[in-house]
């Protein structure tokens, strides 16, 4: 298979979809691998790292997604690129289509196959390529926010883990799943004062046997939302409904009851957010402020930090993209079924149900295209 690797256009998006390791894993299999030029050097990889694994180097995108079958990238495609999608191509990226409306119409248009890393779902419900990320996320969430109460910045002026003879912060973590695990790592780790709200008992049983004991449980409803949100100096967003958008836990109205310098960290704002007033921001134009809360949106945070990124990424999506480059999509996915509910698109229908859902569409099932 023809494989093409394009640089990421997204605002500040530093990443890059494959290694030259990854490369070499393709070439040695006696596929080809076209890398538009510069993509990887943001990450850490020069053209000459990708040529030495044996990756064709190409001067534009246009030309590389042109060449390629199977274009794998970091995240979705933006404007510019959806008139280069072609019939029948296979796009192995992050979509996020339940966020944003003109992207899935774009890509239904295309009648191009949609294969999106977040929905990719093991037999466990586990999401093998949304691990990576979320891991990286959470992490980063803590470490934004801690950055981003100092008073210089727009906080309240409250150091995370305090001193001897000062409370530490109050951090509320709004889901228990990787981001929110991830999360509580770091706060405590600072040692901030954490709760994580969670709607599943057994995983708060888990939380609670496996975190330090500045780290509390709490059930996650409107009421207990309300009561701790009066107190909380920083509240992580980190819901997850996969392949669909995520509810609103905090509305616009509860921002009245916060702390003048609360800081609100959204990582659900790939999904349209869990917080009514979070909209997509960039590592250019990180944060914004209503109602004397300040929020921080960034829709690709783990670009920041693009060298460890693209390491774990690439870690992640490498076996699934060879078995794809080895049999083509619809064997692939027959044979290894995490593929078949990565599927979200194909031929211009809609095989994802919660993304038909999400705008009313016709739904197909994906066994039109996989008999399993």
């Amino acid at each position: 298979m023809v494989i093409g690797i394009p640089r990421e256009i997204k605002n500040n998006e530093n990443r890059v979809a494959l290694t030259p390791a990854g490369v070499k894993e393709f070439t040695k299999k006696g596929h080809e691998v076209f890398v538009q030029q510069n993509a990887g050097i943001d990450s850490g990889f020069s053209d000459e790292l990708y040529e030495k694994a044996g990756a064709k180097i190409l001067p534009t995108i246009e030309e590389v997604y042109a060449t390629g079958e199977m274009i794998i990238k970091v995240k979705e495609p933006i404007d510019q690129e959806y008139g280069l999608i072609r019939e029948n191509q296979l796009l192995f990226t992050y979509f996020h289509f339940a966020s944003y409306e003109p992207l899935t119409m774009a890509m239904i248009a295309s009648k191009a196959i949609c294969l999106a890393y977040e929905t990719v779902e093991k037999p466990d419900k586990s999401l093998p390529l949304l691990v990576p990320m979320s891991e990286v996320a959470g992490r980063m969430a803590v470490q934004k926010g801690a950055n981003y109460l100092e008073k210089p910045l727009g906080g309240r002026g409250i150091l995370l883990g305090g001193v001897p003879g000062t409370l530490p912060a109050k951090v509320i973590i709004l889901g228990g799943g990787v981001v929110g695990t991830q999360a509580a790592w770091m706060a405590a780790g600072l040692g901030a004062d954490v709760t994580i709200m969670d709607v599943s008992l057994p995983r708060m049983r888990y939380l609670s046997d496996v975190m330090p004991a500045n780290v509390k449980t709490m059930m996650s409803n409107e009421f207990n939302i309300r009561k701790m949100i009066t107190s909380a100096d920083l509240i992580i967003g980190a819901v997850l409904i996969p392949g669909a958008k995520a509810p609103h836990l905090i509305t616009r109205d509860m921002l009245k009851d916060m702390l003048p310098g609360t800081v609100l960290v959204d990582v659900a704002v790939d999904q349209g957010g869990c917080i009514e007033t979070c909209r997509p921001t960039t590592h250019e134009n990180p944060t914004y402020e209503i109602d004397g809360v300040l929020h921080y949106c960034v829709a690709n945070m783990p670009g920041a930090v693009p060298y460890t990124s693209t390491l774990a990424l690439t870690n992640a999506t490498l076996p699934y993209a060879l078995q794809l480059a080895d049999k083509g999509w619809a064997k692939a996915a027959q044979h290894n079924p995490d593929l078949i509910s990565g599927l979200n698109i194909v031929n211009g229908e809609v095989v994802y149900e919660a993304v038909a859902k999400t705008f009313d569409l016709p739904y197909v099932p994906v066994s039109k295209y996989i008999k399993h």
